[in-house]
C-alpha cells in the first residue's frame, strides 16, 4: 500500500544531519519542528542536540539553545575578528544602553519602572532603542496596576554576546546583586500598596450618573486592559 499523498517519509536524525539543517536554517528552529521534519520523536531530537552541543564545544561555530529553540552561532572569542569583517563597530551600544541591557538580562522579566528604579534615571528612550535592535523583547504584561510591559532577552541577545544560554552570563558583583534583590522586594511592596489603594478608591468601580438615574463609568483610574 502506498503512503497517503503528502505524507513525509521518516528520515531519521543524526548529529551530522542536524548540523546541516541548522546551518541552512535562516532562523532558530523549534525542537518539535525538527522532530516533524525528520520523522523522529522528541527524545531523539533532544539526544542529537546534546551530541552536537558537545561536539561543537571549543569550535568556531557553537550551538545556541534557548528553551525549545536551537540554532548555530559564531563563538564569542571570534567576535572581534568577525566584527572587523562585518563592520560591527558601527552598532556599538552606548554606556546607558549597556547598563539597561544588563539590568534586563539579569533581572528579567522586569518592567521599565523596575529598570528606572535601579538606574535612577528615565529609561524610556533606551528601552525603545534596545527593542528596535531586538536585543530585548516584550515578554507580556505585569499583573500590577496599569499592566506595564515586562521585558527580557531573546536569541538576538545570545547571538550578539556569543553565549549559548543565560546560564553563561558572568556572576554579578555582590553589591550589584544585592541592589537587584532589594529592587525586587521594593517593587513587590509597592505593587501591594498600589493594589490595596486601588481597591479602597471610592470611584474604582461604577459610579452613579450625575442625575442619579443611571450608573456611569467610573472617572477614577483603574487597571488597564488585559
Amino acid at each position: 500500500m502506498t503512503d497517503p499523498a503528502g505524507a513525509a517519509e521518516p528520515l531519521g536524525l543524526t548529529e551530522a544531519t542536524l548540523e546541516a539543517l541548522l546551518f541552512v536554517a535562516e532562523r532558530p528552529l523549534d525542537r518539535r519542528e525538527i522532530a516533524t521534519l525528520a520523522g523522529v520523536d522528541r527524545a531523539t531530537v533532544d539526544a542529537r542536540i546534546g551530541d552536537l552541543e558537545v561536539s561543537l564545544a571549543g569550535r568556531g561555530i557553537r550551538l545556541v539553545v534557548s528553551g525549545e529553540r536551537v540554532e548555530l552561532a559564531t563563538a564569542h572569542e571570534a567576535g572581534q575578528l568577525i566584527g572587523r569583517y562585518v563592520g560591527a563597530g558601527a552598532t556599538r551600544l552606548s554606556p546607558a544602553a549597556l547598563e539597561t541591557l544588563a539590568i534586563v538580562a539579569y533581572r528579567q522579566p522586569v518592567t521599565r519602572g523596575g529598570v528606572e528604579r535601579i538606574r535612577g534615571v528615565d529609561s524610556d528612550y533606551t528601552i525603545r532603542a534596545l527593542l528596535h535592535r531586538r536585543l530585548i523583547v516584550e515578554l507580556g504584561r505585569s499583573d500590577s496596576p496599569g499592566r506595564p510591559f515586562l521585558y527580557g532577552t531573546d536569541f538576538e541577545f545570545l547571538e550578539r554576546f556569543g553565549i549559548a544560554s543565560l546560564d553563561e552570563l558572568p556572576p554579578l558583583d555582590a553589591d550589584v546583586a544585592a541592589r537587584l534583590v532589594e529592587e525586587a522586594a521594593e517593587r513587590a511592596v509597592q505593587d501591594d500598596i498600589e493594589a490595596a489603594a486601588d481597591d479602597r478608591r471610592p470611584d474604582a468601580g461604577v459610579a452613579a450618573g450625575t442625575d442619579g438615574s443611571s450608573p456611569g463609568v467610573a472617572v477614577g483610574p483603574g487597571p488597564g486592559p488585559g
